[in-house]
Order: C-alpha cells, then sequence, then structure tokens
C-alpha cells in the first residue's frame, strides 16, 4: 500500500503576524527550526512514501526550503496561483495523488496520531473521510464533533464553550473519488462545503486518539510550541 501525504502549507499566517512576519505559516520558527521540519519529519517516521505539499502565500521561501534538505522521502508540491480555499487546495493536491486515498493534515498543527491506526480504523469502516479526533475539557476555541455509537459522525458543532468534548484535529483520511463530483467550484471550503455539508450524505467517520496536539494558529499556542517542542528530539 501506497501511504501519501498532503501537507496544507499555504497559510498566511495572519493571527501570528505579531509573531511572525513575511514567512508562511508553517514556516514559523519553533524551538529553532520551521514547523515544517517537525511535520516533515513526523510523516517520514510515519513511513509515508509520498508528501505532496500544497503551497501559496510565499510558496518560494518553502521551495527554496526544502531544496536545502536532504529528505528521504519523495516531494511534490502544488502552487495555487490564487486562494483556492482549504477544499480547493486539498482537490487541486489531490492531482499528484497515484493511490486511491491520501492523508491531509493542516500545515499549522501537529497532532501525534499513529496513522496505522487511522487506516486501520478507515478500511474496517469502508469509510470516505476518517477524521482524527481529539478529546479535549474546557474550551471554546475549537468547535466540537458528535458521532454516534459506531463512531459515525454525525454533527459539527459550532464554536462555544464545551467542558467535555472532541474536536476536529484538522488530519484527514480522504478517498480521492469524494472530489470527482464535478459540481464542487474550484474554490470551496472542505469544512463547509464538504464536512458540514455533506455529513449526511457521505460516510464520515472519527476516530478518537489522544494525544500530544498543538496548533500553532495564535500567539500563545506558538509560544507553547516553542517550548514544547525544544523538548522533543527529532
Amino acid at each position: 500500500m501506497t501511504k501519501e501525504c498532503i501537507i496544507l502549507a499555504g497559510g498566511f499566517g495572519t493571527r501570528l503576524q505579531s509573531v511572525v512576519k513575511y514567512v508562511p505559516k508553517c514556516m514559523a520558527e519553533v524551538a529553532g527550526k520551521p514547523f515544517l521540519f517537525y511535520l516533515l519529519k513526523y510523516i517520514s517516521k510515519q513511513n509515508f512514501d509520498h508528501i505532496i505539499l500544497s503551497l501559496g502565500y510565499k510558496s518560494e521561501i518553502i521551495i527554496d526550503w526544502l531544496n536545502k534538505q536532504n529528505l528521504q522521502t519523495k516531494i511534490s508540491y502544488v502552487e495555487e496561483q490564487e486562494p483556492l480555499g482549504t477544499g480547493g487546495a486539498i482537490k487541486f493536491a489531490f492531482n499528484e495523488v497515484v493511490s486511491e486515498k491520501a492523508l491531509v493534515i493542516n500545515g499549522d498543527t501537529f497532532f501525534n496520531i499513529n496513522t496505522n491506526q487511522l487506516y486501520n480504523f478507515h478500511q474496517i469502516n469502508n469509510a470516505d473521510i476518517t477524521i482524527a479526533l481529539k478529546p479535549m475539557i474546557n474550551f471554546d476555541r475549537y468547535g466540537s464533533v458528535q458521532i454516534n455509537d459506531q463512531n459515525r459522525i454525525i454533527r459539527f458543532n459550532e464554536k462555544q464553550f464545551c467542558e467535555k468534548g472532541l474536536i476536529n484535529g484538522g488530519i484527514y483520511l480522504i478517498k480521492k473519488e469524494i472530489f470527482d463530483n464535478t459540481d464542487l467550484p474550484q474554490k470551496f471550503s472542505f469544512e463547509k462545503d464538504i464536512l458540514e455539508d455533506k455529513v449526511k450524505k457521505i460516510a464520515m467517520y472519527g476516530d478518537i486518539q489522544d494525544t500530544y496536539f498543538i496548533d500553532i494558529g495564535i500567539p500563545s499556542d506558538y509560544e507553547k510550541a516553542d517550548k514544547d517542542f525544544a523538548k522533543i528530539l527529532f
């Protein structure tokens, strides 16, 4: 089985402008290295055969950095000429995917899941999309995800304070065929137009993994990641 991973690395990092300027969000320096460094190391350790980077904002910075790395895993990339939204970016990147499914991860999130477990879960449930879900307590920054007794996703809830729940960890295993629908526009939101709009129409499942999770999208969590990753040996 060929394991392929798309990394969404075209973000502007608007909310990080106070601490990270002039570079794409995935190139924000964390413990002395670009955040993308840790994502690539993680994916390589999970034995992926092919990594596809979805690039946009200041893509030349990422490409120049990649060219200086001694990476063992095959790397491809696609470049948006204009912002396509998360859905458009994923659909565009799937042009480089050769297998029937691919893992998709956000370039500003590190969720230390076991991808073999995710793949097995996806296959057992014959899922169209499997989302890695992270249990959390006392949160309001993220929307929550509801699942039934079979771990099928039945609802995505808006952001509000939640004492205990599951959040979308920003890691998806997606069947390539879901993008065969020609009605999809070039620009669209994966979260709104696929996950929320089609939750009752296609088989979406949630694989719960309670492992380390960090989203560097806001300054406080960026600073936390900087401290956490200084303690991790990659």
